[in-house]
């Protein structure tokens, strides 16, 4: 599990240096907005008095004075827009303190931020539209007749929604999991409201949450590496074996998480007989952990005189 570990703080580290490259530049803009917001309030009545100058109609062209009459509208809105983001930024802050240490946080953090994005959105629409002279409460009624009419032609997308929230809330895999669904096996890098992500080799294939069934978890214990390696059938099996178990346990392995172990004869091949090997590792390192395991015991071989096989055929004439 402590690959699994390396895996969260490389996760975390990367999210450090994606918000330290774009943090100052957010904090800045976030500040100015903050600054208006306050001199907005400061100066509510050169805006928005009775006398304010936006609605003195002015100017000898009508475009001109219905544009200057929009501007306290304008200054409303990114008023309302600047408290919002200050207040989500905050609960991001402190989802993200209280979430983003171990596998589990992060899956979960991921999803609330999620929820709280888009929620965040469609209030903001909401009470914008609302200080435009919109009526709300119509756009809601509105809303959910609409919503109930699409919904009907929507039930994937609403199946794909409800099962990410399965997914995250029984535990069922966490980010950073090696997971195979439907014969793809991979790392999960998201677990998002809709969809869910597997990076394996460089590619990353997405699921519909809806989709994923019968899922192989394969982090929650340590995986078992396996090596294959055949000896002639001329040779002694019996003396092979004592060499193979007095040598076996002393094997480095790169990535192995326990000892080489001897398991015995796995099959008769075609041109010699199949002697299997295991170890422990990580699930995502287990490929590599096969590969240095079979280096391995073949230098074990060639140092004790033991031979593999090549390919042969007899022919009976």
């Amino acid at each position: 599990m402590a690959k699994i570990k390396d895996d969260i703080d490389k996760t975390n580290e990367e999210i450090k240096q994606k918000v330290k490259a774009a943090g100052p530049v957010r904090l800045i803009v976030l500040a100015v907005m903050v600054v208006a917001t306050v001199c907005s309030y400061v100066f509510y009545d050169f805006f928005n008095g009775p006398d304010n100058i936006f609605d003195a109609g002015v100017y000898g062209s009508a475009f001109a004075n219905d544009a200057m009459a929009l501007i306290p509208k304008v200054i409303m809105s990114l008023r309302t827009i600047t408290i919002l983001l200050v207040i989500v930024t905050i609960v991001l802050f402190i989802v993200k303190k209280c979430f983003g240490k171990t596998q589990r946080g992060i899956t979960v953090g991921g999803l609330i931020t999620n929820l709280i994005r888009w929620v965040t959105a469609i209030v903001l629409i909401i009470v914008v539209l609302y200080q435009w002279g919109v009526d709300a409460t119509a756009l809601i009624t509105g809303a959910g007749v609409i919503t109930l009419v699409v919904g009907l032609g929507m039930q994937s997308l609403i199946a794909d929604v409800v099962a990410g929230l399965f997914i995250v809330f029984e535990n069922e895999f966490n980010v950073g999991d090696w997971i195979t669904v439907n014969g793809f096996r991979g790392q999960v890098v998201s677990i998002g409201i809709r969809t869910t992500k597997l990076e394996a080799a460089g590619n990353v294939k997405i699921f519909n949450n809806n989709s994923i069934q019968g899922v192989l978890n394969q982090t929650l214990k340590n995986s078992i590496a396996f090596a294959h390696i055949d000896v002639e059938y001329g040779a002694k099996l019996p003396e092979i074996e004592n060499v193979i178990k007095a040598n076996v346990a002393s094997l480095k392995v790169a990535g192995a998480l326990s000892e080489v172990r001897y398991d015995g004869v796995s099959a008769l091949g075609a041109s010699g007989v199949t002697l299997q090997f295991e170890c422990d590792c990580y699930e995502g390192d287990i490929f590599a952990v096969e590969r240095a395991m079979n280096g391995a015991v073949k230098n074990m071989f060639d140092e004790k005189g033991i031979s593999i096989p090549f390919p042969q055929i007899v022919v009976h004439k």
